[in-house]
């Protein structure tokens, strides 16, 4: 895909070769959302407890109001209190140890919910990547159950958070076959901004995709709405036949079947946490 860089207004290579009129929508104005602060590696004292094993969370309040838990060898009777990387963390005198930090990536197929557990028992992500650790990993910017492509898992609640989180939302790149061709008047309205029942969609950048048919669209963006390129193009009377995400913060599907999961490496997670921190 080609973009355009906003203050040179030279183009540059991107992930995938598109064509198509410019793709980058003016910046809008208006007042920025907050930005999450604080160390994303910290996590309340009683939810450390919880992930360790030792209680369930309402447990954990209990035992640090009673003053069996200490950290760094002080007891702690906050219940806001959060640990620290570094920190050590005893229950009853014991030393434990916190969760270690999991990241899988899975190629989503079509026909799984993106959701833990289903009271319809329908086939879920988990049927997947349950296995993939001892540690349980949720999924980060769930897909709907037609959609395929890169989906996320981690029980790193602070990066979660980060990357989508609407002043901070990770890059998404979606492969989207509408059931006709879409026309150039259309196009230009989803570059200026179609806005829907909950608000306004920002399109970063929209392409036909080079060497196919006009109903075959490359579509960036970085909101995490519920189904919204779905709706967006339905607004505009299309259908979609065909989603599938191809990029997700940096991450591609390169080497990773349809079906199949990886876990991440330790470069790739460092690069995660730089978005967050340079955004």
């Amino acid at each position: 895909m080609q973009k355009k860089n906003s203050k040179s207004g030279k183009p540059h290579q991107g992930d995938k070769q598109r064509s198509g009129p410019p793709m980058k929508k003016p910046g809008g104005k208006g007042k920025k959302k907050p930005v999450p602060s604080g160390n994303p590696d910290e996590v309340r004292l009683n939810r450390y407890l919880a992930l360790a094993g030792i209680c369930s969370r309402r447990e954990a309040d209990e035992f640090i109001a009673a003053g069996l838990v200490q950290v760094n060898d002080k007891v702690v009777t906050s219940m806001g209190y959060k640990v620290q990387p570094n920190d050590e963390v005893r229950y009853a005198g014991e030393l434990i140890k916190g969760e270690k930090k999991q990241y899988v990536l899975l190629n989503k197929p079509k026909g799984f919910i993106s959701t833990t557990d289903d009271p319809k028992a329908r086939k879920t992500v988990m049927d997947l990547v349950g296995k993939a650790c001892k540690e349980r990993i949720y999924p980060v910017g769930p897909l709907d159950r037609a959609t395929t492509g890169l989906l996320l898992f981690t029980n790193d609640g602070g990066l979660a958070k980060r990357l989508t989180h609407p002043s901070l939302g990770a890059s998404k790149l979606y492969d989207v076959v509408l059931d006709k061709n879409l026309s150039k008047s259309d196009f230009a309205k989803i570059i200026e901004g179609v806005t829907l029942e909950d608000g306004p969609v920002e399109v970063d950048e929209l392409s036909w995709v080079e060497g196919k048919t006009r109903n075959h669209i490359g579509i960036r963006i970085h909101i995490g709405r519920n189904r919204v390129i779905r709706r967006l193009f339905a607004e505009l009377g299309y259908e979609v036949v065909k989603l599938d995400r191809v990029y997700f913060a940096g991450l591609t599907k390169k080497n990773l079947p349809r079906g199949h999961y990886r876990f991440l490496t330790k470069a790739e997670v460092d690069y995660l946490r730089m978005q967050g921190k340079n955004d």
